[in-house]
């Protein structure tokens, strides 16, 4: 199958390349952005794979149709810049990224959080610089203080589990009906 991979990043091409090796794959890798202008770049291509700011509107999968292509594979569980409807007009699959691994959003979430309380990004710069004042670096403890948390789905349940092993008390919006909630979020200080 020949597929046009656009948003080519360098590591877009490490890994789609090492995942590829021993498939029977003609993968072709544009830096471009999937839009009306680019999208003939994927003429006589089986297959594009798009990332989350390519425009897979009606207009652009009418060409990528006209050019021979039946598959769009995104590279992101979010689907919203895509014409689903003008995509099963067309006879254009489209398949996605399930879910991302929601323990490496919330642990990065959290690694942000630290970094902002203990100022880490400063703190880093003064050491290279040679400098290991303290002035102006000084976080807070986080266990016992309050965390708010928007969405408690996969991500933010694990977030709150995570905040809660802190030791703090958690707040949480709850899309999501009562008895499908982590009883974390009951249990907590």
């Amino acid at each position: 199958m020949r597929i046009a991979v656009f948003s080519a990043k360098p590591y877009d091409r490490t890994f789609l390349t090492r995942a590829n090796s021993g498939q029977r794959h003609h993968l072709s890798f544009f830096e471009a952005r999937l839009t009306e202008d680019t999208a003939t770049l994927a003429n006589g291509f089986d297959a594009i794979c798009a990332f989350v700011n390519d425009c897979l509107d009606a207009a652009v999968l009418e060409q990528l149709h006209n050019g021979g292509t039946r598959l769009v594979a995104l590279r992101s569980a979010g689907f919203n810049h895509v014409d689903l409807a003008a995509a099963e007009r067309l006879g254009i699959t489209v398949v996605r990224v399930p879910a991302y691994s929601p323990h490496a959003v919330a642990e990065h979430a959290v690694a942000l959080v630290l970094s902002l309380n203990r100022m880490t990004y400063r703190a880093y710069n003064r050491v290279r610089e040679g400098n290991f004042a303290l002035d102006g670096l000084l976080g807070f403890d986080l266990h016992g203080k309050t965390v708010g948390i928007i969405g408690t789905g996969h991500i933010g349940l694990i977030f709150a589990d995570i905040m809660h092993g802190f030791g703090c008390r958690v707040v949480a919006s709850d899309p999501f009906p009562a008895r499908m909630l982590n009883p974390l979020l009951s249990t907590c200080r």
